[in-house]
């Protein structure tokens, strides 16, 4: 396997919560203490081009985040180690169903199905690891039809992605070709069919984005439906 393989190779995406503290302020959440994480399966992928889907009844939101594809297996790595087990990395999208996210979080309840539906990890191809020479300077964005909802640096992370890495390592073991996604900075709101999500990455020292995403919002045909 090969950190360049990830979308098919991949064995889980590791999704950071509130590592942006106006993100978390925005929400009405507590900056966290302490790095925290859920998973999201890897059948969410979805390749640059692609539609992204809307479940029945339910109000999805953008989160545009620095994703970290590990390029080889570890555990229990300590920060001062972190960068040996980067690979590479990507511009992820992590959406979520907040409505029913509220929902659980309410009861107690898990939020997996509120972020694991298909379609609902949008992500770039494959960046070299060379191509980021400073991943806590770098400028992410997302827009919805041509207006921006996102634009935030990574130097604003609560977390480091070291500390990051040490934090999921000493729980379990990271895999060549698992992602972290390491957080989204504030404006996260909803998207609905017909829209068209734009988003873009600029590592530090470049003068135009490294690469752009594309998609096309579509409500999804049968599934789940979300009644209210």
């Amino acid at each position: 396997m090969s950190a360049q393989t990830f979308l098919t190779t991949g064995r889980k995406i590791i999704a950071i919560g509130r590592n942006f503290s106006e993100h978390a302020k925005e929400l009405n959440n507590a900056v966290p203490q302490s790095p925290f994480f859920f998973l999201k399966p890897t059948s969410s992928y979805l390749e640059n081009g692609g539609a992204i889907e809307i479940p029945r009844g339910c109000e999805v939101h953008h989160e545009i985040e620095l994703a970290v594809v590990i390029g080889k297996n570890g555990r229990d790595i300590p920060a001062s180690e972190a960068d040996q087990y980067i690979g590479g990395y990507a511009l992820s999208i992590d959406l979520t169903a907040r409505d029913l996210q509220l929902e659980a979080k309410k009861a107690s309840l898990p939020w997996t199905a509120s972020k694991g539906f298909d379609t609902f990890t949008p992500i770039s191809e494959f960046i070299p690891k060379h191509q980021i020479s400073d991943p806590a300077n770098v400028e992410i964005w997302i827009k919805v039809n041509d207006q921006y909802r996102q634009h935030g640096n990574t130097k604003d992370m609560i977390f480091s992605i070291p500390t990051l890495i040490e934090h999921v390592s000493s729980i379990m073991k990271l895999e060549v070709g698992d992602v972290i996604l390491t957080g989204t900075p504030k404006g996260v709101a909803s998207i609905e069919a017909g829209d068209i999500v734009t988003a873009g990455i600029k590592p530090e020292g470049y003068q135009e984005d490294l690469l752009q995403l594309k998609f096309d919002v579509i409500d999804r045909v049968g599934g789940f439906v979300h009644v209210k």
